[in-house]
Order: structure tokens, then sequence, then C-alpha cells
């Protein structure tokens, strides 16, 4: 049966090219993601923020090099895109920005976000997300980007609003975390917006 529309991204749209680099303009850096990093990224995980909001753990720094590698293969399979956040300036590592859940037929993804304890306040995760959703819906062509989190994560909540994300609702006892199940608030942002 044939459909009625045409893909919004097609095939190819992400792996035909080179993951880029991408500069927010004012002091970070979103760029693949390296071996070397997984010191920093075990080390951002033991900090109980990340256990507080996060599902996943990270028992080692070679637990870590195998996320990192599937982080790095994941563009060539394009249902995710995975970046560091680096300071501009001396390569720090101060979080991560992703594209999840990459429907490009569908021209929709969603974004996610963590930062490291000291970046924390400084609105790094704001300025990433933003820089992100310019490639991704103006330059790139998508759709639509969601982006969700614990009802009780202010922080984060303040982050989708600086980042353009207009709170759409939210989705009822959606996520287990290790203290129970999480409303979550559902943002997105779209191409225009």
């Amino acid at each position: 049966m044939p459909y009625l529309t045409r893909p919004v991204l097609p095939a190819g749209t992400l792996s035909r090219t080179p993951q880029p680099i991408l500069p927010t303009g004012d002091g970070l850096l979103l760029r693949p993601w390296r071996t070397g990093d997984a010191p920093a990224v075990h080390a951002a995980f033991q900090d109980p923020v990340m256990h507080q909001w996060h599902i996943r753990a990270a028992d080692s720094e070679e637990e870590v090099r195998d996320w990192i590698t599937e982080w790095q293969q994941a563009w060539e399979r394009e249902r995710d895109a995975q970046w560091a956040v680096a300071d501009a300036a001396d390569d720090r590592l101060l979080g991560r920005v992703a594209l999840r859940q990459v429907l490009l037929g569908d021209g929709v993804a969603e974004v996610a976000y963590w930062t490291t304890a000291d970046a924390r306040g400084r609105g790094v995760a704001a300025r990433a997300t933003r820089t992100l959703a310019h490639w991704a819906l103006d330059e790139t062509g998508f759709q639509r980007l969601e982006l969700s989190h614990a009802v009780a994560n202010e922080a984060s909540c303040r982050v989708a609003h600086k980042a353009g994300f207009a709170l759409e609702g939210t989705k009822r006892r959606a996520l287990l975390h290790p203290d129970g199940w999480h409303d979550m608030h559902l943002h997105a942002r779209v191409r225009g917006d």
C-alpha cells in the first residue's frame, strides 16, 4: 500500500556525512564522543543528582567506553545522535546532548541532556539544547523535537523553557526511576518556533 506523503527526511540524512561539530557561539562545543571521554563520563555518573534523575548507572570506565562506542556508532544507524558538550577553550567535558528515538520519515526526535556537577547552574544544558535544536530543525529539516523530564525535576524544566521548548502536557506515571514511577512533563519545539 503506497504512502500518501513522502518522508520528511530520507534515509541517509545523518549517515551520509560525518557527525558535525556544533559550536554554540558562546564558549561551548558540541562534538562527537571520544574514547578518552570515558573517565569524565564515569565521574559524572557518580554524582547523586545523576542517580536521582537518570535510570542508568556507570559501574566502571570500561562500561562507559562501551557506551561511547555505541554513541559513536549510533550516527551511522540514524536512530540516535549523541554529542559531548565541551568547553570550547580547553575541551573539558561539561555534559551530553542527544537526539534519541530518531524517526527520519516523520522528522521527529527526542532531545536528552545531562551536565556534570561543576557545569550546573551555568546555562550549559540550555545553550547546548538550543544549538542542537537549531541544527536539527533549521539546518537539517526535522519537523518536531520532543523533550521529557520528571515533573519534580525543576532544573530540567527551566532548561526546556530556556531552550524554547513549549510545555505541552504531563505524561502520568510514564517512567520508572529507582524511587518509583514519575510523571513526566512533555515539551516540544517545532520548525518555525
